[in-house]
């Protein structure tokens, strides 16, 4: 599991768009957001950089929690 936070994630508009992003890399992905606290948690088997472009690529750069993301 990986847990990220999104700055730019402040409402259920931008949970939502998030949360395709990522589907869009592994649609089996299990995704969680909590706009109000910027944080997004996702089981997934897909690498941590894909992640992390694809939410890069739909206009939300994230980092992971505790460290910044690989890119």
């Amino acid at each position: 599991m990986f847990q990220f936070t999104v700055p730019g994630m402040t409402c259920g508009g931008c949970a939502r768009r998030v949360t395709n992003a990522i589907l869009s890399v592994d649609p089996a992905a299990e995704v969680i957001t909590d706009p109000p606290a910027r944080d997004v948690k996702v089981t997934t088997h897909a690498e941590e950089q894909a992640i992390v472009a694809a939410l890069a690529e739909a206009g939300y750069p994230a980092e992971r929690k505790g460290q910044p993301a690989t890119t």
